[in-house]
């Protein structure tokens, strides 16, 4: 049975168009919130596979999105190297921080943590439950943070608005800094790759960070390492999509495109939908790109929001999603009433 998700992926035309959302799994759902309400940390979550597959199926079951997107988190990565990832309430991710090249080269390497073991049973378990309850046409997505955005978040010791540490140690000393994004560029292609063969029918690359760096950076941390692992995944899984998402990236998006050779981008919410289908998605299928607070605020606005994405990107391959992740306030019913709009869309 053909899936549209992936028909479109691979540049075919489907009897309409698909969707999915970022975060369609998690805490803007009452159902998750229960979940979570009985678990001791959100990392006890990811590492289960029994609820990381009844999450990541919460979301199809209410809302039947055409993709299941592997419920996890991009933290993983550093947190399989040692980096003693940790979720505080009210802070978001905070890490035991690296900051020097001997700092890197003592990282555990990823190969060695039973960490993504779990994630890889998770992925197994998820794929046979879509067959199980009858999800025939909904695809499973894996996904991991790019190696400029794991390096962000490694070097800073959390979030930040602007990752300043990061970026100055990639200015003032770049070959240590290589050591760091070699070391993720080869963790990210074990791990998307270990997701592959668990039974991940697509795979995105999530640099959210990419838009703090300038142009000539952002070809060498974003750029760079992502053609490696693009040309990793395809070598060995050449039927497997792979999605770019380099939040952020504004002009450089045909550049990305080009120079990656991924097999889809995701646009955030800041990208012109009009330039992009001239510029962008003539070179690859896109994905995106809803304002996530205009999905909070619901309304008219959003029906016209809707409307205008999926009328511009009209007539090539085009996947709806969000320009980001759903906010955690979002109503269910703002939701439904875009999975409703877009099912019922005619162009």
């Amino acid at each position: 049975m053909k899936k549209r998700f992936l028909q479109v992926l691979r540049g075919e035309e489907s009897d309409r168009v698909p969707l999915w959302m970022m975060r369609q799994a998690g805490r803007y759902l009452p159902e998750y919130r229960e979940i979570r309400a009985g678990a001791s940390g959100f990392l006890d979550l990811v590492y289960d596979p029994d609820l990381a597959c009844e999450i990541t199926l919460q979301p199809i079951r209410r809302f039947g999105m055409d993709a299941a997107i592997l419920f996890s988190d991009i933290l993983v990565v550093p947190d399989a190297m040692g980096c003693g990832v940790r979720f505080v309430d009210g802070e978001g991710p905070v890490l035991d921080p690296v900051r020097s090249r001997k700092d890197f080269e003592a990282l555990r390497p990823f190969g060695e943590s039973e960490k993504p073991e779990r994630v890889y049973e998770s992925v197994r378990r998820i794929r046979a439950a879509l067959e199980a309850e009858g999800f025939h046409e909904t695809a499973l997505i894996g996904f991991s943070g790019a190696p400029w955005t794991l390096a962000c978040y490694m070097i800073e010791g959390g979030g930040s608005r602007d990752f300043q540490k990061a970026r100055s140690l990639a200015y003032r000393d770049p070959g240590a800094f290589l050591v760091l994004i070699d070391l993720l560029s080869d963790a990210v292609i074990a791990y998307l790759a270990g997701q592959a063969r668990a039974g991940a029918e697509a795979l995105q690359i999530f640099d959210s960070w990419a838009g703090v760096l300038a142009a000539e950076e952002f070809r060498r941390w974003v750029i760079a390492p992502t053609r490696r692992i693009v040309a990793a995944l395809r070598a060995e899984f050449p039927d497997v999509p792979v999605i770019g998402f380099p939040k952020g990236a504004g002009p450089s998006y045909p550049l990305y495109v080009g120079e990656t050779g991924v097999s889809a981008v995701s646009l955030d919410h800041n990208v012109s939908t009009r330039w992009a289908a001239e510029a962008v998605q003539t070179l690859c299928p896109v994905q995106g790109n809803l304002d996530p607070v205009c999905l909070l605020a619901g309304g008219v606005r959003l029906d016209e929001s809707v409307g205008k994405i999926l009328s511009d990107f009209s007539g090539k391959p085009f996947v709806f999603n969000l320009g980001h992740g759903i906010d955690k306030a979002t109503p269910p019913e703002h939701v439904q009433r875009v999975v409703e709009y877009v099912q019922n869309w005619q162009n």
